[in-house]
């Protein structure tokens, strides 16, 4: 009999690089429940945000090595929605909503299914024939809203745990963050934003200046970059109004 196998395909192992990002943010999203259900939120917290820095980093540089694939679009898709969805959920339930058990699983459960949503959104978007060039999102993208939703932890870890919030008021502030993460209204994207070449220097000192602020005051950084992008949002709604 004649072997009718199909002849394997070579693979470059640095293709792969981008899927290895995408696996490790899963990971970090996944082991951020296991600190948050030891208490360890500020751990939780951390990794959430490292799984986001990575999620940002996968498809670039997939794009860089001419490496996307169907595949890799489902796994980066299925991570997001673990990542600033399932973990920021279950996180904040058992940071602040815990004491209103019943409550505050519906408000957990409907940030998450508002993070789904988002996503299945974004997915059929994508891939439309007619989908816009990609300088703009429509509503708060999840990692952004993973970022809002846990602006109240941050906020408690500048007062060094010395500020309570009322549980109610956290419900509150996760459902409108759900809320803003399915809405229609057009945020602005920084996946074409580009600089002059004479000005570079001045976005890497920039870029050094961040991350030497979230590995000395992680913080305070994270609170100012949630509140800057809250006044971005602000400014581009108002303005779209004022335009119309």
């Amino acid at each position: 009999m004649t072997d009718q196998r199909r002849p394997r395909r070579e693979l470059p192992l640095v293709q792969l690089l981008p899927n290895f990002l995408t696996v490790a943010a899963l990971c970090a999203g996944l082991t951020a429940i296991r600190f948050a259900i030891t208490g360890d939120f500020g751990i939780a917290a951390g990794l959430i945000v490292m799984s986001a820095v990575l999620d940002g980093l996968d498809g670039r540089l997939a794009r860089l090595l001419k490496s996307e694939s169907e595949i890799g679009a489902e796994l980066d898709s299925l991570g997001d929605f673990v990542n600033f969805g399932v973990a920021p959920g279950i996180m904040l339930y058992l940071w602040a909503l815990n004491e209103m058990p019943r409550a505050g699983w519906i408000v957990a459960l409907i940030y998450i299914c508002c993070c789904l949503l988002r996503l299945a959104r974004f997915n059929v978007v994508s891939r439309a024939p007619e989908t816009e060039d990609g300088s703009h999102f429509q509503g708060v993208p999840s990692p952004a809203g993973a970022m809002l939703a846990l602006m109240p932890l941050f906020l408690t870890k500048v007062l060094d745990d010395s500020f309570t919030i009322p549980a109610p008021l956290i419900a509150a502030w996760m459902v409108g963050v759900g809320l803003l993460m399915i809405g229609r209204f057009k945020t602005p994207s920084f996946k074409k934003t580009t600089v002059y070449a004479d000005q570079a220097h001045w976005m890497v000192v920039a870029f050094v200046a961040l991350v030497a602020a979230l590995a000395t005051y992680p913080w305070v950084t994270l609170l100012m970059l949630d509140l800057a992008y809250a006044a971005m949002l602000i400014f581009t709604v108002f303005r779209k109004k004022s335009l119309n």
